[in-house]
């Protein structure tokens, strides 16, 4: 870490640290570049997002446009507007020049919290805390235009917290997990081992909670292997979530197809890894893939939910979970720059998503229960 005592106001790289504790830097000579390089012959132009981005009043695009145009976007989503801003990367590349080297590394890396240096194996290295503060002074820069406030990498320009790259999704993926493992809890507590779906619910809880941990762990420090892990174990959930569905309404009458839908979901989630980490880890293909499987999962459900409204009085709960958890996963279609830098679409979807799992494990505790009361009676299941 470098002292204040260094910096002088035509040297400062990053004028801005966002209330972030950790680091505080000096540059050399060169001061950066100055709010000029942003005029144009016609007033205030980045040099590279002027032809781009709107002024700050836009107009919200109709849903299905929206849905249709994520899709088709997703696929480069880590190239991104700030970061190809020339002086983002100028800002960068003289930051590690002048930082990252000699004395002055040494000097970062021994006084980088501890908490900081275990984030992430690696820890949060020079060049990471350069891009981290080359982004601020850059947002600065557009605000200062008027302009609309740039994504950095594919995201959002978060204000760090401790460890945190995104403070809010990863307290919000820490609270999912906590209802997930509160519930199944309960649910252990109060269905008895004996009940048909009772190892199938267990074995979908831990996949669940496994995906809320690497959740977690991914919106706390960005790596190769995080998103990986965030990403795969999500679809992981999604077709395990098809696999409860299949057991609860054909595998209990014929084990030997449910056992047959396993193994083809097993072989569809190693190919859909196997894709992603040898050829090409393509987003809009990892986007399509989720939202096709997704669909499946939605439509089974509602369907078995409609075939029983009749017989089942507690039906509406597995039906309105799934309608909720799909209608929520629209709230990523807005996409609006994070409040206070921590909350954002993603963040506040998370965050919705808490309470439905109290709603669903209450679905699971009664259907539990009415399948073990009827199989005790030798009732045909339905």
């Amino acid at each position: 870490m470098f002292s204040h005592s260094e910096l002088t106001p035509a040297t400062s790289l990053f004028p801005h640290t966002r209330n972030d504790p950790v680091v505080t830097w000096t540059v050399g000579p060169e001061p950066l570049p100055s709010r000029r390089a942003f005029a144009g012959p016609d007033g205030p132009r980045p040099a590279a997002m002027a032809p781009l981005l709107p002024r700050l009043t836009s107009v919200r695009p109709p849903v299905l446009a929206a849905v249709v145009l994520l899709l088709v976007s997703v696929g480069g989503v880590r190239g991104s507007q700030g970061d190809k801003e020339p002086v983002y990367r100028d800002c960068v590349k003289l930051c590690v020049r002048t930082n990252c080297t000699g004395a002055r590394l040494r000097g970062f890396q021994s006084a980088q919290p501890r908490y900081m240096a275990l984030t992430g194996g690696s820890g949060w290295t020079c060049r990471d805390d350069c891009r981290y503060q080359c982004m601020w002074t850059t947002v600065d820069l557009y605000q200062a235009e008027g302009y609309r406030i740039p994504q950095f990498h594919g995201k959002w320009p978060f204000a760090r917290f401790l460890c945190f790259e995104e403070p809010a999704s990863a307290l919000a993926s820490l609270l999912n997990g906590l209802a997930c493992l509160l519930m199944l809890l309960r649910y252990r507590s109060t269905v008895p081992r004996q009940s048909p779906m009772y190892h199938t619910i267990n074995a979908f809880s831990l996949v669940s909670l496994n995906a809320w941990l690497w959740s977690t762990v991914f919106h706390t420090r960005d790596t190769y292997l995080t998103e990986k892990m965030d990403y795969f174990c999500a679809t992981a959930v999604i077709l395990y979530s098809i696999y409860l569905c299949c057991v609860r309404t054909l595998g209990l009458r014929r084990p030997g197809v449910s056992s047959m839908v396993g193994v083809l979901l097993i072989l569809v989630f190693t190919s859909h890894v196997s894709y992603l980490t040898f050829v090409s880890f393509d987003y809009g293909y990892n986007m399509a893939a989720n939202v096709t499987i997704g669909m499946v999962n939605l439509l089974w459900w509602l369907c078995w939910c409609w075939q029983n409204r009749r017989t089942l009085p507690y039906w509406w709960k597995c039906g309105l979970v799934v309608l909720l958890l799909h209608g929520l996963a629209l709230l990523e279609l807005l996409d609006f720059p994070p409040m206070l830098w921590v909350l954002d679409a993603h963040a506040v979807w998370h965050l919705s998503t808490v309470p439905v799992h109290f709603l669903f494990y209450s679905f699971l505790i009664d259907d539990s229960l009415y399948l073990l009361n009827t199989e005790k009676m030798g009732v045909k299941v339905e």
